[in-house]
């Protein structure tokens, strides 16, 4: 930001982009925050990329009333630290000690030193604080765990008072109400007594649970706690960028930031309504890969205001060596399913399952007896040799995943699926202007993070492709790089490119004389 506001003083190339005098000083650091700030706070951090989509659409870059999407999601690496209980703990009391050391107009060390909590604030690290102990001794850490655990509830039991004694809200105590909620939500999440009643780290990774104390809505992978997952091997702390790109133009249509630990097709209906509601085109075809391949997200498709097609593989089970799912003959109008080797089963039990979608789903699973898979010729095809019998889940919309691979297996399917290969040029493009790094903390601000650099990538993509309105595009692409800050790991430099033509660019006047405020 002090960068920005420096090289709109001083630099010739930010000046005619701004259309503002020589000497003029357009506006200073803590102006550049505040805008960027306020944006935030009023829900308008796709603004910016809402007018790419609007100058692509006067441009005419949508060819067709009927457009497809093409969705995916990518990773953004979260910017809080990640720490392990005892630092996160560690690093909470102190926040907590400095809410209550402002309320009570103190210094952080002043609050920390009449309550014998110096250890806290005084030590540049928690652990380093406590120099004779052994970490690969249990005992020696269970004994700091005791301290840290009772150092919280003290400080909490502080707090309450503070609170209690109170009679009007402040700011001071509404940061100590913050910071005491999170204190107690990272106790509840990592710490349990046990039947002596002594503290001890919960083992095992909590649905939901914090890794960051300063960024605590980094979320968590599918299988509990707070990672992503990029592949079965490896996971990441942070976010998902969520984004829609329409193929044939390669314009990112929608975007959005999801939680890690979901899945991608959650949050697909979100994008394939902004798409359809920002170009004011109507989705014929949503093509996905297998993560958007979900029964939930076929249903949701038939049942959108408007129904589109949703070209996207099912998930294929890993192959084994044995005999799976797809090599039994289900025969859902008679009940019964068929093994390879002519077997038939009847028999079943069904089971409810609720998503975190909230749609309720009904699976029966077929059970063929130990009887009929002892003797089978094709036993060595199906079963391990310490299993006893087959058994085969069902959903009660299996007729719907059987049309899709039915669907899957055509020319038709082939040749509109090939066009998902533009949302990963685009998500490439996204990671060159710096995507990839969460710069700020939260969702909120992540989300303005990931729209603001896809507005860039529209920009430049429209600049690259045609010459009308080229003026605007650099007075935008200017403003884009000063809310992104200098810091931004942008291989595609805004400024130079700007320098490199100036002085075959001829700016309007009324550009010149409204350029500022059209950044602003």
């Amino acid at each position: 930001d002090e960068e920005a506001a420096r090289r709109a003083k001083l630099d010739l190339s930010w000046k005619v982009a701004l259309g503002i005098e020589l000497m003029e000083v357009p506006f200073v650091k803590s102006v550049l925050c505040e805008f960027r700030n306020k944006l935030i706070l009023h829900k308008q951090q796709k603004r910016f990329f809402d007018l790419s989509l609007k100058h692509a659409r006067t441009q005419g870059f949508f060819k067709s009333r009927n457009i497809r999407i093409a969705l995916d999601t990518t990773p953004i690496f979260g910017r809080g630290a990640v720490e392990d209980t005892y630092n996160m703990l560690a690093e909470a009391l102190r926040l907590l000690i400095s809410a209550l050391g402002a309320f009570a107009h103190e210094s952080a060390e002043e609050f920390a030193t009449h309550h014998d909590l110096k250890r806290y604030v005084m030590a540049k690290s928690f652990k380093g604080s406590f120099e004779s102990i052994d970490w690969d001794n249990p005992d020696e850490r269970q004994s700091v765990l005791d301290c840290l655990v009772a150092d919280c509830e003290r400080t909490l039991l502080l707090a309450r008072e503070a609170l209690t004694d109170s009679t009007q809200e402040s700011p001071e105590s509404a940061q100590i109400v913050k910071v005491s909620t999170l204190l107690r939500r990272l106790l509840a999440q990592d710490v349990e007594r046990t039947n002596t009643g002594a503290p001890k780290i919960i083992e095992g990774v909590a649905q939901d649970r914090i890794v960051s104390v300063h960024d605590t809505e980094m979320p968590a992978r599918p299988a509990g706690g707070r990672h992503g997952r990029k592949s079965v091997s490896q996971c990441f702390n942070g976010y998902k960028g969520a984004l829609a790109v329409e193929p044939s133009s390669q314009i990112i249509t929608a975007v959005d930031v999801i939680p890690a630990n979901v899945q991608d097709s959650q949050g697909a209906q979100a994008l394939i309504e902004e798409s359809a509601e920002k170009t004011g085109l109507s989705v014929e075809n949503v093509i996905g890969d297998g993560a958007y391949g979900t029964i939930e997200a076929r249903l949701d498709a038939q049942e959108a205001k408007i129904p589109y097609a949703l070209v996207a593989p099912v998930a294929q089970f890993p192959h084994t060596g044995r005999f799976t799912k797809e090599d039994f003959h289900i025969a859902l109008e008679h009940s019964e399913v068929r093994c390879p080797a002519g077997e038939v089963t009847r028999t079943s039990t069904p089971r409810k399952e609720k998503k975190r979608t909230g749609r309720t789903f009904v699976y029966r699973t077929y059970r063929f007896s130990p009887k009929q898979c002892g003797a089978c010729t094709l036993r060595s095809q199906c079963l391990k040799e310490t299993t006893r019998y087959r058994s085969v889940l069902v959903h009660e919309h299996e007729g719907l995943v059987n049309e899709a691979k039915a669907f899957q297996r055509t020319d038709v399917f082939r040749a509109i699926y090939r066009a998902r290969v533009a949302v990963e040029h685009r998500i490439a493009r996204l990671m060159r202007f710096g995507a990839r790094n969460a710069r700020y903390f939260g969702s909120s601000k992540v989300l303005f993070q990931f729209a603001m650099t896809a507005a860039l990538a529209n920009l430049t993509l429209m600049a690259s492709q045609t010459q009308n309105g080229l003026s605007l595009f650099f007075v935008l692409t200017l403003m884009l790089a000063l809310l992104l800050e200098k810091r931004s790991r942008m291989r595609y430099d805004a400024l130079s490119f700007i320098a490199s033509v100036r002085t075959r660019l001829q700016i309007p006047d009324a550009l010149k004389r409204g350029g500022s405020q059209l950044a602003f």
